[in-house]
């Protein structure tokens, strides 16, 4: 009995200690966690229920050089209701005339919106949807409805907000106004002036403090954010939006009529290298045409005989031969390497000189001269070639830039054929947008300027940058050559292979181009063609130069060459700029007075002189002047669309809160 009394006093023992071991070891334990992790058990139970969210920034604007917008950033606000949040005597105070406010607003009827919000307030919803998809204007309103202007605490108003990229003026340009997105990898990507601007775009985001209140919801803890949102710069772009709706609709006509596979138009000014009009449509499987891959820029390919200006320049700035000099067409066909070279024409055109056979788009005779010429010496040729720019892109400030392609005596890909082909336009590669540049250096006397699609960045009426003309190269060849090459250029519309674009009322310069394309599709093989027309005007005094390239236009029509197929876009867009334009006839009686604008004119210096303390009704002012008005009284203004004001977020008579922003809606 003694012997099992002190076995049971051992395990009792035993037991005893093991208990004081877990008991040091929770002690222990629980000592660690408040002193060691404590810190990081709380973070994480804080970021259970407490996180900060990030407000996106609005971008800036995008404008057109007439002061369109082409990208803006529209807030879009979503209103939740906390049922749990009011007082019971705030909500059955305010419950009736709540409902009968949303109503006004929100297009349903009175006793819809108080059963839902009773019906919340009974289920302890504290995340009921009021409305999406809300305006500022219409979230500003619905901030001071009753109940809700008590705040998120007693009001129990929820707001989230995010911003909206829009283009106002619809698809137009859409691939060179470009966009900002977040790839399948999480990272950013992007195209056209969206993304090359985007460090002036995007302003700083903003923080808001949320506390969770159920399952995937969160509420704002504060009616202020942590950190107020900064919005970004505008740019303004060097888009005219009057010629871009020439242009765009002059090419989709003719891609229409040939049912081309795609194509591409661009205008620049020609002192300064401004972009004014740039469209990229290609076509889609049910035959409609849209912005999908900008072409201009990107798509680098054989140009055919618009190249034939830079065999011109070479011969002409080497003294090699003049423009009068005179080959034989040989019946249309010339061989180098048993290879033939042929002229459009069948059985050529006789003996010519060389202005003529450019006129005429000869390859037979460009061939001749430049072979002739160069056989010995292809490297003095290239040369001429390479400083014209044409190896080499132009650096454009826009993403997607393709490669020029100019074969060098050097590579281990010439042949004896590479020199005539390059003559007429193969062999070689060029973008577009390279090509028009090229064309665009003869039309400014020589000077190369480089494109720009941005003028200028600016914060309000602030300019942070400015981007100046940028020239590539200041003399592309002597003012001798560059007369002579507007002399046949200018012919080339007159009595050349343009002569159906000629028009006595206006002057146009510029070369055709029809280059034989082959290509394997399913297996098989065949030739398409890419039409093209590039030159400048008018003629004698070059304002504008243009580009227009048409890709696989259907040969049903027994017509592919470029004067037909681009040629009649280039004339269209001369021809609405010129006679569309406003009269350059000088005005007489400028000093005479007009009384309605000199009523106008007192009527708001009399308001902006005045020392107001309430808010102006600014509502049917211009929306220039309204801007003006309300900056000079301390507001800062945002404004949407263009023309007269038709709303205004905050309404007249209140009182003047130095900085506070002011959304203004034109129309």
């Amino acid at each position: 009995m003694a012997v099992e009394d002190k076995y049971i006093s051992y395990r009792i023992y035993l037991v005893a200690f093991a208990i004081f071991l877990m008991a040091i070891a929770i002690a222990v334990k629980l000592t660690n966690i408040q002193w060691v992790e404590g810190d990081y058990y709380r973070k994480l139970a804080k970021e259970r229920t407490v996180r900060n969210f990030v407000i996106p920034a609005n971008k800036g604007n995008i404008y057109s050089a007439d002061g369109s917008l082409l990208a803006t950033s529209i807030p879009n606000y979503e209103i939740r209701f906390d049922a749990v949040a009011p007082k019971p005597e705030a909500f059955e105070k305010n419950v009736k005339s709540l409902s009968d406010s949303l109503a006004l607003v929100l297009g349903k009827p009175s006793n819809f919106f108080q059963n839902e919000l009773r019906k919340a307030r009974a289920n302890k919803n504290r995340y009921y949807l009021v409305a999406r998809n809300l305006s500022y204007t219409q979230y500003f309103k619905i901030k001071g409805f009753p109940l809700f202007n008590l705040g998120a605490y007693k009001g129990g108003i929820i707001i989230e907000q995010e911003t909206v990229r829009e283009h106002p003026i619809g698809r137009i340009a859409e691939r060179t106004v470009g966009y900002e997105r977040t790839s399948h990898g999480a990272s950013l990507d992007g195209k056209g002036i969206e993304w090359a601007f985007r460090k002036y775009l995007n302003g700083k985001d903003g923080k808001i403090l949320k506390q969770k209140i159920a399952k995937g919801q969160w509420k704002p803890i504060r009616d202020i954010n942590e950190v107020d949102p900064q919005d970004g710069y505008d740019v303004i772009s060097t888009i005219d939006v009057y010629i871009q709706d020439i242009a765009h609709h002059a090419l989709l006509k003719q891609l229409e009529l040939y049912q081309a596979d795609h194509g591409c138009v661009v205008v620049m000014e020609t002192s300064t290298g401004h972009v004014k009009a740039i469209s990229n449509l290609g076509r889609a499987t049910d035959g409609t045409y849209f912005e999908t891959t900008n072409y201009a820029v990107a798509e680098s390919h054989e140009p055919g005989s618009t190249y034939k200006l830079a065999d011109l320049m070479a011969l002409l700035e080497d003294k090699k031969v003049d423009t009068s000099a005179v080959y034989d067409s040989n019946g249309g066909v010339v061989v180098y390497s048993g290879r033939k070279v042929r002229d459009s024409h069948e059985g050529g055109y006789g003996k010519i000189s060389l202005a003529r056979g450019f006129e005429l788009s000869s390859n037979t005779v460009m061939v001749q001269a430049v072979y002739n010429s160069y056989k010995n010496e292809p490297s003095k040729f290239v040369n001429h070639l390479n400083n014209f720019g044409l190896n080499r892109p132009l650096g454009l400030s826009i993403k997607g830039e393709g490669r020029p392609y100019v074969p060098q005596p050097s590579d281990k890909h010439w042949s004896n054929i590479s020199l005539p082909w390059m003559a007429f336009g193969y062999g070689v590669s060029i973008t577009p947008m390279q090509t028009l540049t090229f064309y665009n250096a003869v039309a400014n006397n020589g000077e190369m300027v480089k494109p720009q699609f941005v003028s200028e960045i600016k914060e309000w009426n602030k300019t942070i940058k400015k981007y100046d003309k940028e020239v590539l190269n200041p003399k592309v060849c002597s003012q001798e050559t560059i007369k002579k090459l507007k002399a046949v250029l200018a012919n080339v519309v007159k009595k050349g292979t343009g002569s159906k674009l000629y028009s006595k009322d206006f002057s146009m310069a510029g070369k055709t181009g029809t280059a034989a394309a082959n290509y394997s599709k399913d297996g098989g093989s065949g030739k398409y063609y890419i039409s093209s027309f590039v030159g400048y005007f008018p003629a004698d005094h070059p304002k504008y130069s243009c580009i227009v390239v048409v890709h696989k236009p259907s040969t049903a029509l027994n017509n592919y060459y470029g004067a037909d197929v681009a040629g009649p876009v280039f004339k269209r867009i001369a021809q609405k700029i010129f006679t569309d334009a406003p009269s350059t006839n000088e005005i007489k009686n400028l000093d005479r007075k007009i009384q309605k604008q000199e009523s106008n004119y007192d009527s708001y210096f009399v308001k902006s002189q005045k020392k107001e303390q309430l808010i102006p009704n600014v509502k049917g002012m211009s929306g220039m002047d309204a801007v003006a008005l309300l900056e000079n009284l301390g507001i800062k203004v945002k404004a949407i669309g263009v023309g007269k004001v038709k709303k205004q977020s905050l309404q007249a008579g209140q009182n003047i809160v130095r900085n506070t922003t002011i959304l203004l809606e034109l129309s």
